[in-house]
C-alpha cells in the first residue's frame, strides 16, 4: 500500500471502545494489530480518527422501538453505553493523542449523527482507511457511506472483528471488495 498520500489519508478506528471490544474472544492480537497500523499511519504523516458510540439521556430518549439500539435504551441497560461510563471510552490500550479528530455518534455508522465528513474535509483527506468493530455493523455502513461521499476506502480486514466470523469472511472476502480495497495490517506497510 506504498501508493498511499498519506497527507491526504486518515485511519478511522470505529467503536473500538471497552464495551464492546471486550466482548471478542482474542481481543490482545486484535489490538496489537490495530496498534501497528495506528503507528504506521502515524509514522508516514497519517492522521488518526477515533469513532465511539456513545448515548447522553436525551439521544436515548430520542431512540425509537424499531431501531436497533432500542434494547440499550431501556433504563435498566442504559449505563453501560451512557457518555460517561467508562465503558464507552476507547480502549486503554490505544494510543489515542489531543491532535486525532474525535467523534462520537449514536447511530451505527460513523458518518451518520458526527461532524466526521466534515473534519477529514478540513485535513483535505481523500483515503480511508477502517478498521472496526464490527465488520457488519459499523464497518459495513462505513463503507458504504464514505463510497456514497466519493471517498477512497480500504479496509483493514484483520483490523476489523465480528462476533459471527462467518460473517466477517464474507463481508472481506466478497462484499467489500466490490467497492473497497480490503488488505491486511502487514499488507498496509509493504
Amino acid at each position: 500500500m506504498s501508493a498511499l498520500d498519506p497527507t491526504r489519508t486518515a485511519l478511522l478506528v470505529m467503536d473500538y471502545q471497552v464495551a464492546i471490544a471486550d466482548q471478542l474472544p482474542d481481543t490482545g492480537a486484535l489490538l496489537d494489530r490495530l496498534t501497528t497500523a495506528v503507528s504506521d499511519i502515524r509514522s508516514r504523516g497519517g492522521r488518526i480518527g477515533w469513532v465511539r458510540v456513545a448515548f447522553e439521556d436525551s439521544d436515548f430518549d430520542a431512540i425509537p422501538p424499531s431501531s436497533v439500539w432500542a434494547p440499550i435504551a431501556e433504563p435498566q441497560r442504559r449505563a453501560r453505553f451512557h457518555i460517561d461510563s467508562p465503558a464507552t471510552a476507547v480502549h486503554p490500550a490505544l494510543d489515542r493523542r489531543p491532535e486525532d479528530i474525535d467523534v462520537r455518534k449514536t447511530r451505527v455508522g460513523a458518518f451518520t449523527t458526527t461532524d466526521l465528513d466534515h473534519r477529514l474535509r478540513e485535513h483535505d483527506i481523500t483515503t480511508l482507511l477502517l478498521a472496526g468493530i464490527s465488520t457488519s455493523g459499523v464497518v459495513l455502513s462505513t463503507v458504504r457511506e464514505a463510497m456514497d461521499r466519493d471517498y477512497r476506502v480500504t479496509v483493514l480486514a484483520d483490523a476489523c472483528a465480528d462476533p459471527d466470523p462467518d460473517l466477517h469472511a464474507v463481508l472481506t472476502r466478497t462484499v467489500f471488495p466490490r467497492g473497497a480495497t480490503v488488505v491486511t495490517v502487514g499488507e498496509l506497510s509493504s
